[in-house]
């Protein structure tokens, strides 16, 4: 699991940037509008066509075009609310990964995968143009989603890497939890699950009080002085959430990101803004679509 605080300390240092691509790969004057008054946000579960629960939470802004959010690491939807109320010109979209929040499982997921309980979200919505959203673990998901026929773009915050790539340091800027978390996902689903037997309380019960403890080794003195106690007990809330029925949609996440994709990134024909402090290289020579592609590392 990436440092939330600190993918969070990154999203708050480039909103304004961020804002103005989302304009421009939208082709509106201003998707963000505070001076507006706000919308209220809506939590809902949306049935897919297998049968299985999809937690889900929208704007309630009546348009075709939308904002697609992907969640971290563990995370949830409800994640990215404090977001929504502002966004009154455009759809703006999240749902829970399966196995988290109210989400069902979906044993066996792959980044690739994903796209198709997003795509029968979206055509519930009536979504003809999007932008996918995704930090930490989201990421990848965000960057998936630009193979649907109506994504003009993804954006990324702090997401992972590829694993089983040679030029590659999977682990690299994580902390030692990761190393030992991604390691027993290397050992199949029975380490991992042990794994989260001896983990996941910790993170199911949290109180904001108690975050930085549960981050251990996962966040620097930046996160910590950044976690407030307003905003700690908002993660806290969050994480409760994501792992309220179980932890299997954390685990689900990490056996999907110890192997492919099932993707090709070199594919990727539609701009993608990748804020990155770690990988850069590897990002910008697998998504090497000349001025399509802006890379902006932060430190």
């Amino acid at each position: 699991m990436r440092s939330l605080l600190g993918v969070l300390g990154l999203l708050r240092t480039s909103v304004k940037d961020t804002w103005v691509i989302l304009n421009c790969l939208l082709l509106l004057p201003n998707v963000f509008s505070p001076t507006i008054e706000t919308r209220r946000t809506e939590v809902a579960i949306f049935q897919l066509k297998d049968g299985r629960a999809f937690d889900y939470i929208f704007n309630d802004v009546a348009s075709d075009t939308a904002i697609l959010f992907h969640h971290g690491t563990p995370g949830e939807c409800t994640g990215w609310q404090k977001w929504f109320s502002d966004l009154t010109n455009v759809g703006a979209i999240a749902a829970s990964r399966p196995g988290y929040g109210l989400s069902d499982r979906r044993k066996g997921r792959t980044v690739a995968s994903d796209i198709d309980d997003q795509s029968e979200l979206l055509e519930f919505f009536g979504v003809k143009k999007f932008v996918s959203i995704g930090w930490s673990g989201g990421g990848p998901h965000a960057i998936n989603m630009t193979r649907h026929p109506n994504c003009v773009g993804a954006i990324t915050l702090a997401g992972v890497g590829e694993w089983g790539n040679k030029d590659l340091d999977f682990l690299e800027g994580m902390g030692p939890e990761n190393h030992e978390e991604f390691g027993a996902a290397l050992n199949g689903e029975a380490d991992i699950e042990n794994w989260m037997e001896k983990n996941f309380p910790a993170f199911a019960n949290v109180q904001g009080s108690e975050l930085i403890e549960s981050f251990g080794g996962l966040i620097g003195d930046a996160d910590k002085k950044a976690l407030t106690p307003d905003v700690a007990e908002e993660d806290a809330k969050s994480f409760r959430r994501a792992l309220s029925k179980g932890y299997y949609g954390w685990l689900d996440d990490d056996l999907a990101f110890v192997q492919s994709f099932g993707f090709n990134l070199r594919e990727i024909d539609k701009p993608v803004l990748v804020w990155q402090v770690t990988m850069i290289s590897w990002f910008q020579e697998r998504i090497a679509n000349g001025l399509q592609t802006i890379f902006q590392p932060r430190n």
